[in-house]
């Protein structure tokens, strides 16, 4: 998937360290916790928590410096249910429509894998993001916990 002079491709267990890298500077930006053992543990095996799971998870790469400029997952929450999460941005990747193309590739990579439902959980300080969630038309339901990263949860009907 190209757009402009981005690509997206799956990631490996090659790319931990560039994503941990990313999604940790991307949070500090905001003033939130990277937990390696909570809520980002997921990225300690990408292929076995994404992948081997019906899952995706996808890298935005800049195709003029070959560098990792985006990041987002699927994972699997059971057959009919996955879950938008590591939507993060570096910030001289945001304001060029790039959040949205890859938005779109999440939807459309959900659809592929037959889930009937995307789920997120987001917090108050990602602005940017939970407008673009609200204009592709997710709809914020209760959050199944509130944490030092969560206070908000939405979901979209694929079907």
């Amino acid at each position: 998937m190209i757009y402009k002079r981005f690509t997206i491709r799956p990631a490996g267990n090659k790319d931990i360290a560039a994503i941990k890298k990313l999604v940790s500077e991307v949070l500090q930006e905001y003033h939130l916790p990277f937990s390696e053992t909570g809520k980002d543990d997921d990225l300690n095996d990408i292929e076995q928590n994404y992948f081997k799971r019906n899952g995706y998870f996808g890298t935005a790469i800049d195709t003029s410096t070959n560098e990792i400029v985006g990041t987002f997952g699927l994972y699997a929450k059971n057959k009919d249910i996955c879950e938008l999460r590591k939507m993060y941005l570096i910030k001289t990747a945001r304001g060029q429509g790039l959040g949205r193309f890859i938005l779109m590739a999440a939807i459309e990579l959900a659809k592929e894998k037959k889930y009937t439902k995307i789920v997120l959980e987001t917090i108050t300080p990602l602005k940017e993001a939970i407008s673009l969630y609200k204009r592709y038309g997710f709809k914020e339901i209760p959050p199944s916990e509130i944490n030092e990263r969560v206070d908000q949860a939405f979901e979209l009907q694929l079907l």
